[in-house]
């Protein structure tokens, strides 16, 4: 039984905005509604000597180790195996995702821990985010692990290895077909593995259109509030990687700290309410853009050469479409500007009023930022944009004060 009296077995058929706040009330050794933030590194073995293992007992080893993410506060052994906090992340993340998940110091130490458990030849991926490309450098010097372009043709893939897809994609938030790609990864027996930071629950559910691992670098909207670091890896209920994929980061030391759990699982109770926020604002403030950007006589229209985002792909205005059935929740709330020349670009977002330049996204506030700042090989004339949960209104009077003031 959960601490509240709703029974563990009966979670599942709670809606996703119920299980972020009561995914994790079985594990709860106490009163109090707010989750405690432990920080202590080690924690005491039992005092029944009987109850004493062993580590170097190979049948004893899971029992030392703590492999269950459901265990009792009062059984962990050392944090860079299991905390407190991270536990509850885990077991709320398990239950919202839709498989085993595990925590890790980052979004990108997260990608290197799936690399290092699935060991490919080869990986096909997109362009995408730059740093996961940074991490297949690195285990390509180490493995001899190939990169391949993500529409490669099949034969080129195999047994084992990889397919990555990123969506929607980072910086322009435009979607790709994920059950194409697992159809794609599944004929040669490779794996689809999905990057899904820009769209988190409810905007999509990889896992359902047939992805073996979800990435997500925690950091943004599971975090939401721009204070903490994390990476998450979910693993398809068909797949036996979790307690693999554990025991390697209790070696790598990739582990969260305690304190960034406990950010996390305060983060995740309002995961719904924030997601779906920024969502509709997102798609609200990117279709009045659009509009604007069709009439040459508007401010937009004369400084902006296009716009990027999920909701203005052909496929989204097509009934029964690929995107409309991945994305049933909604379109992700990250967009790109591409301005009509670099100077614009990067004069556009002091300008801006509601928004702070800065890298990174999904938390509450709006963030803008010329995107070769941290990306060199992005057009120069890009911005990616990152709504908040700000007024939709404000938002759009904002852009518009801005965009007039580089007239003048």
């Amino acid at each position: 039984m959960a601490a509240n009296g709703v029974p563990a077995d009966e979670l599942a058929r709670l809606s996703l905005s119920s299980r972020t706040v009561h995914a994790d009330d079985f594990i709860s050794a106490h009163r109090a509604v707010a989750p405690a933030m432990h920080v202590s590194t080690t924690f005491k073995y039992s005092n029944d000597p009987d109850e004493l293992q062993s580590s170097g007992d190979p049948n004893k080893l899971a029992d030392w180790n703590n492999p269950d993410p459901n265990a009792p506060l009062d059984s962990h052994i050392y944090s860079r195996d299991s905390n407190p906090n991270t536990t509850r992340l885990e077991a709320v993340l398990t239950s919202i995702l839709g498989g085993p998940s595990l925590t890790y110091a980052s979004g990108l130490a997260a990608f290197h821990a799936m690399l290092v458990r699935l060991n490919p030849k080869r990986i096909a991926i997109g362009e995408g985010y730059h740093g996961c490309h940074g991490v297949i450098q690195v285990m390509s010097r180490l493995t001899g692990l190939q990169k391949l372009p993500l529409d490669c043709d099949p034969s080129e893939l195999g047994p084992g290895d990889i397919i990555h897809v990123e969506t929607p994609l980072n910086p322009t938030g435009e979607a790709r077909d994920l059950q194409f790609y697992a159809n794609k990864a599944h004929k040669v027996g490779a794996y689809l593995t999905v990057d899904a930071t820009f769209a988190p629950p409810p905007l999509q559910d990889p896992l359902a259109l047939g992805a073996d691992v979800i990435m997500h670098s925690g950091t943004k909207y599971i975090g939401g509030h721009s204070d903490m670091l994390c990476g998450v890896l979910t693993i398809a209920p068909t797949r036996d990687w979790a307690n693999g994929l554990r025991q390697e980061r209790l070696v790598l030391g990739s582990v969260m700290g305690s304190l960034e759990g406990w950010l996390g699982l305060r983060s995740l109770r309002t995961l719904e309410l924030r997601i779906t926020r920024q969502s509709r604002t997102a798609t609200g403030l990117v279709s009045w853009l659009s509009g604007q950007l069709k009439d040459p006589s508007t401010v937009v229209g004369q400084l902006v050469e296009k716009l990027q985002h999920a909701s203005l792909q052909p496929e989204a205005a097509e009934t029964g479409s690929w995107l409309q059935k991945q994305m049933a929740g909604g379109y992700g709330p990250v967009f790109s500007i591409v301005m009509k020349d670099m100077d614009l670009a990067k004069r556009l977002p002091s300008r801006l009023r509601l928004f702070h330049h800065a890298t990174s996204l999904g938390g509450i506030e709006s963030l803008i930022e010329w995107r070769a700042m941290t990306d060199p090989k992005v057009d120069q004339r890009l911005l990616r944009v990152s709504i908040g949960v700000e007024d939709l209104d404000d938002l759009k009077a904002d852009f518009e004060q801005a965009f007039w003031s580089l007239k003048k």
